[in-house]
């Protein structure tokens, strides 16, 4: 089945918004042309290509899917824990935030390359589940009011039909019966900004999985319990979000961090920490402030679909933190399976 996506545009920013976050980067910026950005590994060009996508409808096993990724033995690949990720926006790669120095530092600390990465991004909001089914991705440049040579960026990975078509079984597997799959979408800047970053070269194949804004935190935890047995066959697992994500803030004179900042920040990292999920999942009538921290849900979805899918027994770890713009916290989690 081939369905084309439905996309909710959310967060419109007004054009002083927009203007106020690229002063703050290009000031923060380390580079700044299409040169530059050849020099650090990032693919620049000012043409965009839409591949071609071949897929067969078949499912296939766990087995062929494996071998479609890469696998050349028998060798059961290592459990890959997952993660929520601040995806930032679109000149992170150019700038000077300790962000950026982080992304690049996980990458680097991964002990086994993924055979495939599943992301799901808080920019792909539809009314029913949607995954990316293509043979080579293409870069969309999903943002407005950014420095020109940002939306020349590429990271044109390859896709993984089969893993798609593995993930759509097993959603079904778990109830999830209406499931689409998008041959057209490229990967938005909720996947290519940190994977740019973490992998440089785009040779792992990558899947992009879409939110569901209008469902609650159970619906996509559950969405993450059904998607756990790929971290068994070496697929990376990202949530790709925000922990705070309120855009209205910048319309704000702030001179330090706001009280609903800092409290909605140590409620996520405590409960986390202390393994208190069914609050974090409920996190809507649990969490101070939250309709502040989160005026809509879409930056916060995708962490509870990354702690689902490492089991409800997983351990917790902050990687990252930090502040943005003095109300944008830049705290990051690893999930860990629990044997």
């Amino acid at each position: 089945m081939s369905t084309s996506a439905s996309q909710l545009r959310r967060g419109h920013k007004s054009s002083n918004i927009i203007g106020r976050l690229t002063a703050y980067f290009t000031n923060k910026s380390e580079l700044a042309s299409e040169t530059d950005g050849r020099s650090r590994g990032f693919a620049v060009s000012s043409t965009q290509k839409e591949p071609e996508v071949s897929a067969s409808s078949d499912t296939k096993s766990r087995t062929e899917t494996a071998v479609a990724m890469g696998e050349s033995d028998q060798q059961e690949p290592a459990m890959m824990s997952t993660y929520y990720l601040n995806h930032g926006n679109p000149m992170v790669p150019f700038s000077g935030m300790p962000l950026k120095d982080f992304l690049i530092g996980l990458g680097k600390s991964m002990k086994t390359k993924p055979k495939a990465i599943l992301v799901v991004s808080a920019h792909w909001d539809t009314e029913v589940p949607l995954v990316t089914v293509r043979s080579k991705n293409s870069t969309y440049h999903d943002f407005y009011g950014f420095p020109s040579f940002t939306y020349q960026l590429r990271y044109d990975a390859p896709g993984a039909p089969d893993l798609s078509r593995r993930i759509v079984q097993l959603l079904k597997g778990e109830g999830f019966t209406s499931i689409g799959e998008d041959s057209e979408r490229g990967l938005d800047h909720g996947v290519w900004v940190p994977l740019m970053l973490m992998y440089p070269n785009p040779d792992i194949p990558v899947v992009q999985l879409s939110i569901q804004s209008k469902k609650d935190g159970a619906y996509h935890y559950k969405m993450g319990q059904a998607l756990a047995p790929l971290t068994k066959e070496g697929v990376l697992i990202i949530g790709s979000g925000s922990a705070i994500h309120n855009m209205r803030s910048l319309r704000m004179n702030i001179k330090s961090t706001p009280t609903w900042a800092a409290a909605f920040d140590d409620w996520l990292t405590t409960s986390l920490a202390q393994k208190r999920y069914d609050e974090v999942i409920h996190y809507e009538e649990t969490a101070p402030y939250a309709k502040t921290a989160h005026p809509t849900p879409d930056h916060f979805l995708p962490l509870l679909v990354a702690l689902g899918a490492a089991g409800e027994d997983a351990t917790s770890k902050l990687i990252n933190h930090g502040w943005e713009l003095l109300c944008f916290s830049m705290a990051c989690f690893e999930f860990k399976h629990v044997f």
